[in-house]
């Protein structure tokens, strides 16, 4: 791929924006782009939301953002995606007509730790999404510590639904179990959306120990959609759920402790809760629970949590104070102004992530 990229003109540090569909496609082109010295740049999928004229809008201001040399689409995208390329002067190509052509073998670039990998747009949850430089360092060594936080054994396999265009789906869950070789079993993002209990009946068939991340409201979706009437044992075995990771949006408790009602019955453990922070600025992890504590909540006065001090006449706890879901140790204690590592903080006060 990588050969057939260099043969249509790629050079090193050209973007090359990708719509990011779960499948073959996309990986065989994402890697390709990089061996090809180039910046993969993933683009999301239209959702049921928005629209067709608010999906190629979305894609139009992403490509004049990024300035890519071409945007590669999956075939049933193309009347979509073609029509944002046009509109944003950028190269639109079907990557089944793009998979034919020659690929005459080429010298491929290195890479050293310092150079840009591929370019990841946040999530959008507090503004409109916008572009982050990842480079090789950043990458592996944030892919290192998933296997470490998470104690990746040869017994795991992954099951996801996550889409490939946001950070948790594209790191967590692609890069990640290639670089630390763990299986993967994947579900596309919509057949989830359809069918959700469909992402569990994967976690079931699975022989190994499974990790397997997903927002609040992929468990809140999978717990309503379970009868009252029904049995979780027989149809289920969640038994082997080593890690569920929770991260992406707030981790609310009552709605994880709904889940566990719900499948405590077919053997899931509320202990395989790992809560987790990351952001597509810090690559993905920023800090996780350890495996097998599950999640941990606490009360923390708004006056502490601003760095202010507790009056001695205060109640132990008042409405408008915060409930805290504990993620974890951060990777490690650097202050990006400073650009070296800081202090640590003491246990509950506010701090820089």
């Amino acid at each position: 791929m990588a050969d057939r990229l260099i043969a249509a003109g790629v050079a090193p540090a050209d973007r090359i924006a990708l719509v990011a569909e779960t499948g073959p496609e996309f990986a065989a082109l994402f890697f390709g782009v990089v061996y090809a010295g180039a910046w993969p740049v993933p683009l999301p999928l239209p959702t049921s939301f928005g629209g067709r004229d608010s999906y190629i809008e979305q894609l139009r201001v992403q490509l004049a953002s990024c300035d890519p040399k071409m945007l590669i689409f999956p075939p049933e995208l193309a009347q979509m995606a073609g029509e944002a390329a046009r509109l944003s002067g950028t190269v639109g190509i079907d990557w089944s007509e793009f998979g034919t052509r020659e690929a005459p073998v080429a010298t491929l670039p290195e890479a050293k730790p310092d150079d840009i990998a591929y370019l990841q747009y946040s999530s959008g949850s507090t503004r409109f999404p916008h572009g982050v430089v990842i480079t090789h360092a950043a990458l592996l060594n944030n892919l290192a510590a998933h296997s470490h936080g998470m104690e990746v054994c040869d017994t795991d396999r992954c099951v996801s639904w996550l889409p490939w265009y946001h950070d948790m789906g594209l790191v967590g869950c692609f890069l990640s179990p290639i670089a630390n070789q763990v299986s993967t079993d994947y579900l596309k993002t919509e057949d989830f959306a359809r069918r959700p209990l469909a992402w569990l009946d994967l976690i079931s068939r699975n022989e190994g120990t499974t990790l397997s991340y997903s927002p609040t409201f992929g468990y809140d979706i999978c717990a309503r959609r379970m009868s009252s009437q029904t049995k979780a044992s027989d149809r289920f075995d969640l038994s082997r759920w080593r890690v569920a990771g929770n991260g992406a949006d707030m981790i609310r408790p009552d709605v994880m402790q709904s889940f566990v009602d719900a499948f405590a019955d077919a053997g899931f453990k509320a202990s395989a809760f790992l809560p987790s922070y990351g952001l597509a600025e810090a690559t993905l992890a920023v800090s996780l629970m350890p495996p097998g504590e599950g999640i941990r909540v606490e009360l923390v006065e708004e006056t502490q949590l601003s760095g202010g001090s507790r009056g001695g006449d205060r109640p132990s706890a008042l409405p408008g104070d915060r409930q805290l879901r504990r993620a974890g140790p951060r990777h490690a204690n650097r202050d990006p102004r400073r650009g070296r590592h800081a202090a640590p903080r003491s246990r509950d006060r506010q701090g820089l992530v």
